[in-house]
């Protein structure tokens, strides 16, 4: 009532007229019994003003205290239900919000809460965009990260440091380390904050080297390392396995009085065992008085990464034991690689299984190891279903994946998958490009080898020397020789795997004196040949039969090198012994090496017996590949040929229901011609192609020429109810001919001609390659299933042995 009193009153006074009111303009009236009747009234109501002013100003502090409580305790929820009844809401209560969604790893609310904050009209500031740009790297959205970026110029507030810090995580957390280098160098002031981002930045995209560099930069800027520092570069050196940069940092460590401090004693016990020092590494980690369980983890991967699975175990129990500890999720990530190296597949299924019931799945790291493991046991099938069934994959998990399907041959799969990698937002990188041009190699024709070349260089990883050396295997294996050893001569740097390639490739080539050149180079170079240099040498030396140097290089191996021979070696000089056919001293050979024969020898043998025609050695090795590998198609059908062409029936057939029993099928001969932007497959006794009157004509006119008569050989071991069939499939019309046939008429007159073949070429369609590389006096190049034939001038590179 008293509030009201004031407008009553002047509502019902008398109004004064014209001049009245004139005159009350020029000069102030007043009247002593009207003050005293309003000046208490309205120092009353000035005081309930002030009053309902301070109430507003007290409830709006105690509603932002309970907002910051709800926040900090993450109760997220409770915290909107307040914030959506407050009247006010300044840019701070908003921050408040924000910073809660931050927090708590919601990160899409943060981001959507900021957009809100937009659209209410309320400017963010420099507390604001810190947390957003936090938001969008906990999300890795990129497009809203630059978004943010640009709204903070527009703002003015891009020389803020901690926006500039905030900025410099974000995207090195999403992998962009040059944007984080832009902001970084364009900041006005840097901290050491600022530094110390960098630092981690340059670690968390694999690149120690450059955080090495940014370290020594910020003490030449006379600015101390703090403790964060110090773990960041220590990371640096744990990733390049910096030894003695680290040991120098753990002097400065000391100097700096930081030893007793958990985390930098953590780092150096990493930093240690992650550079091959565990000795020292576990002499740290006994001085550490309160071992926490990063400390034990560190210690298990130390002993996992320098291949000491027993210790690496014997860790895991310590811990239980006497440290009181469980494992946790990193613990099963570091075991994992152990299992694969004792190849211990019940042990890494246990972990597996630890790890489900224990919940530390679905978990993109340890789901990626898992991937890995189960992929180098060749268990696909569980590889494929727990790849399958990650709700979130990175490129990592891509590449494990991959590198499953290549280790298993599985190179189509691995193929597809890269394909389906191309096809998402993920950008391979340099492993993955590594990992998957060896199946282009296995599978691609010459032009879709020269099309993932164009995109290597595209992408501009071709400086990387993996995949520099990925690019001159592939080149070599699609039979483009003189490519690959281009790339070869380009490349900047050089290690013994590029050196190891090339002798490779021109191994396989049946070009053994320019592998024997190419080891004496590398040798000049100063290059220490190791294992694989003499896989690849004896290769060539095997291919080519050069058999007196491929038995000295043997010899020298442990003499000049300090190589104990493997069983790579042995099938090398096996295949030596089998050119000179002598099969006595092969048995003999195999069963005097100190590794325990593998299939591989043994089919070694087995070639030499069907080139030597001896059925009586063939069945001793062919026994022997039974009992190692019974599902050896390929033993099947060569065991079953040499008993047809002896004419032994009987043992034919038994073959034949062997395979049977074993679900075992003859692979279908196709040879491939690669034509401009088209591919051309041709299986045996083919009918489909466009052109195949013309392809038949041109193959009886040249075998014709070459005075071949099909059915000569051989006729008389035949029975005559199968010699139908065999003129039916007889080398006439083998696919490997149609193709050269095809090649001949489609190509220009002296080009090579190049023919993929998905099986061992038979010796009459070797001979037919011979005579038409002699009478047309063009290179006939025909890739088998083992080595390529370059036929030149009636002869061929292989000295008619493989």
């Amino acid at each position: 009532m008293a509030s009201a009193f004031p407008h009553f009153y002047f509502y019902n006074s008398k109004r004064p007229g014209n001049a009245s009111r004139e005159k009350l303009a020029q000069t102030p009236q007043t009247n002593p019994d009207t003050d005293q009747i309003l000046k208490p009234q309205i120092n009353k109501i000035a005081r309930r003003k002030k009053n309902q002013s301070f109430l507003v100003e007290r409830n709006s502090v105690l509603l932002t205290r309970a907002l910051s409580s709800y926040v900090e305790r993450g109760s997220m929820k409770d915290a909107l239900h307040l914030f959506e009844n407050m009247r006010h809401c300044d840019t701070f209560i908003w921050n408040v919000m924000i910073r809660g969604f931050v927090d708590n790893g919601l990160f899409w609310d943060a981001i959507n809460f900021y957009h809100r904050m937009e659209f209410a009209g309320v400017r963010g500031d420099n507390f604001t965009y810190p947390f957003v740009i936090k938001a969008c790297g906990g999300l890795g959205d990129m497009v809203e990260g630059e978004r943010v970026h640009g709204k903070v110029i527009k703002s003015g507030l891009d020389s803020d440091v901690y926006i500039g810090n905030s900025l410099i995580v974000m995207y090195a957390k999403m992998g962009c380390i040059e944007s984080a280098e832009k902001v970084f160098w364009e900041m006005p002031v840097r901290d050491l904050v600022s530094w110390n981002s960098m630092i981690s930045g340059y670690v968390s995209v694999g690149d120690g080297w450059r955080s090495l560099s940014c370290f020594h930069e910020m003490q030449a800027c006379d600015i101390k390392p703090d403790r964060f520092s110090v773990i960041g570069i220590l990371g640096a050196c744990s990733l390049e396995g910096f030894l003695r940069n680290g040991e120098v940092i753990h002097c400065q460590v000391i100097r700096s009085r930081l030893e007793l401090d958990i985390m930098v004693q953590t780092s150096l016990v990493d930093m240690y065992g992650k550079c091959g020092n565990m000795d020292y590494a576990e002499r740290l980690f006994d001085q550490i008085t309160d071992k926490s369980i990063v400390a034990w983890n560190a210690m298990v991967g130390g002993y996992a990464l320098n291949a000491q699975s027993f210790e690496s175990f014997a860790f895991v129990r310590k811990m239980l034991e006497v440290g009181k500890l469980r494992p946790d999720l990193i613990t099963m990530i570091n075991l994992l690689p152990s299992c694969a190296q004792l190849e211990a597949i019940l042990l890494g299924k246990s972990v597996h299984g630890f790890a489900i019931r224990h919940g530390f799945l679905p978990h993109m790291v340890l789901e990626t190891a898992l991937v890995d493991i189960y992929g180098r046991w060749g268990k696909l099938k569980a590889a494929e279903c727990l790849f399958g069934q990650m709700n979130e994959r990175n490129l990592i998990s891509w590449n494990a994946m991959i590198a499953s399907y290549m280790q298993n041959g599985e190179n189509r799969n691995a193929m597809a998958l890269f394909q389906d990698l191309c096809d998402k937002t993920l950008k391979p990188d340099a492993t993955t490009i590594a990992s998957i041009l060896p199946a282009f190699a296995e599978l691609a024709s010459l032009r879709e080898a020269e099309q993932i070349h164009g995109y290597v260089m595209k992408s501009r990883l071709d400086s990387n020397i993996f995949v520099s050396n990925s690019i001159v295997y592939m080149y070599g294996k699609c039979g483009n020789l003189l490519r690959s050893r281009e790339i070869f001569d380009r490349m900047t740097f050089k290690d013994v795997i590029s050196w190891n390639t090339i002798i490779m490739a021109y191994a396989i080539h049946g070009f053994g004196r320019v592998s024997i050149e190419l080891f004496s180079e590398m040798r000049e170079k100063g290059f220490e040949p190791n294992g694989s240099t003499f896989v690849s040498l004896l290769s060539s030396c095997s291919v080519s039969g050069l058999v007196e140097e491929g038995w000295e290089y043997f010899n020298s191996m442990k003499r000049d090198y300090d190589i104990t021979p493997g069983i790579e070696h042995y099938g090398c000089i096996l295949d030596l012994i089998g050119r000179t056919r002598n099969l006595d001293h092969a048995k003999n050979f195999i069963l005097e090496m100190p590794p325990a024969p593998t299939a591989r020898i043994w089919g070694s043998l087995l070639t030499s017996s069907r080139n030597k025609g001896d059925i009586e050695f063939a069945e001793i090795a062919a026994e022997h590949i039974f009992s190692l590998e019974h599902n050896n198609t390929g033993c099947y059908v060569l065991l079953s040929n040499m008993y047809a062409e002896a004419g032994m029936w009987e043992d034919v057939e038994r073959i034949r229901s062997l395979m049977k029993k074993e679900g075992l099928e003859k692979s279908v001969g196709c040879s491939v011609v690669d034509l401009s932007s088209k591919t051309f497959r041709f299986v045996n006794q083919d009918r489909s192609h466009i052109e195949i009157n013309m392809i038949y004509d041109v193959l009886d006119i040249v075998s014709k020429k070459i005075g071949e008569d099909i059915y000569v050989h051989s006729l008389t071991k035949f029975r005559p109810s199968d010699l139908e069939k065999k003129r039916a499939s007889s080398p006439k019309s083998h696919s490997v001919r149609l193709a050269l046939c095809f090649g001949l008429i489609s190509t220009a007159i002296g080009n090579p001609v190049l023919v993929r073949k998905n099986i061992r070429i038979c010796e009459a369609c070797h001979r037919f390659a011979k005579r038409i590389s002699e009478i047309t006096k063009r290179e006939i190049i025909v890739r088998d299933s083992k080595i390529f034939h370059h036929f030149n001038g009636g002869h061929c590179s292989c000295g008619d042995y493989w």
